[in-house]
């Protein structure tokens, strides 16, 4: 069976829903995907209800690590922010992530508390700081498997050409993936994605800076990988939004029971089967 990295060498895009909460990762785990995409923004939404603005901590991440990757037997890459502190942090992180059983770890060059991709306010470090960073989590890896997600966050505030001389250092620093966010153009899509000789992720976000494009026009721009981190949670709100609306204004749920997902699925969906399998087995 082909690897993770050996799937994102392969010349063919792979595209990963995000996950956030434990019934996305069962769920998404199902449909046979290559790859699953930790959400920081979801995660720490949902985990935490705060928004994502370095407010969350490495512990509260790694159990969120732990908790996603142990339901799923689809590789998942997982977001690591800045690494949660200075490089010995970075060091922890890594080690953290890999125990706790990610494919890989998603660190960013924004200075610290960071901030969501696609919101205001984001400022970076400087790209040496983020060299550094690489290396540290290059050489605390116990395997060349565990992947390295290298995004920069230049592009907004430095513009492209900053962006992209990051990303070619990121790239010698130790890097698997190169992540340049909020890409603003199809045009800066194409520089982008023919720019490097490895994997280059496209960040997909819904209502965000980037333009929507079609998988099969992202592969023939050179992506790699395209995560769609926030369709999953913007599609359950919108749901919730309607479901809950009907019950507040005195409807109940008989006009939306087509909008709901089976409840015998569901049971099914969190392991319900191997419950009743069990207490018929050992029935007094």
């Amino acid at each position: 069976m082909s690897s993770l990295k050996q799937k994102l060498n392969g010349g063919k895009l792979l595209v990963a829903p995000g996950v956030y909460d434990l019934i996305s990762v069962k769920l998404a785990d199902q449909m046979g995907f290559d790859c699953l995409y930790m959400t920081g923004f979801g995660s720490v939404a949902s985990y935490l209800g705060l928004p994502d603005a370095g407010l969350a901590t490495y512990t509260d991440m790694v159990n969120r690590v732990a908790a996603f990757c142990g339901a799923s037997k689809t590789p998942i890459i997982c977001d690591g922010d800045t690494g949660y502190g200075g490089l010995l942090n970075v060091a922890n992180t890594v080690k953290g992530y890999e125990k706790a059983g990610a494919a890989g770890i998603q660190l960013e060059d924004q200075e610290f508390p960071k901030k969501c991709g696609h919101t205001a306010g984001r400022r970076v470090t400087s790209a040496e700081d983020m060299v550094r960073k690489l290396q540290v989590a290059s050489d605390s890896r116990t395997s060349s498997e565990f992947l390295i997600v290298a995004r920069t966050d230049a592009r907004t505030s430095l513009g492209l050409d900053e962006a992209l001389r990051r990303a070619e250092k990121y790239a010698k620093a130790g890097a698997d993936i190169l992540f340049i966010e909020s890409p603003e153009s199809e045009k800066e899509l194409e520089i982008i994605g023919k720019s490097f000789d490895l994997p280059v992720l496209v960040n997909i976000v819904e209502g965000g800076r980037t333009p929507q494009l079609k998988p099969q026009d992202l592969e023939s721009l050179g992506f790699s990988l395209a995560i769609y981190p926030g369709t999953g949670f913007l599609a359950v709100a919108k749901a919730l939004e309607k479901v809950y609306s009907e019950i507040k204004n005195g409807q109940g749920t008989l006009n939306v029971t087509s909008d709901l997902y089976s409840f015998e699925k569901l049971c099914l969906l969190m392991g319900f089967k191997e419950v009743w399998d069990f207490d018929a087995k050992y029935k007094e």
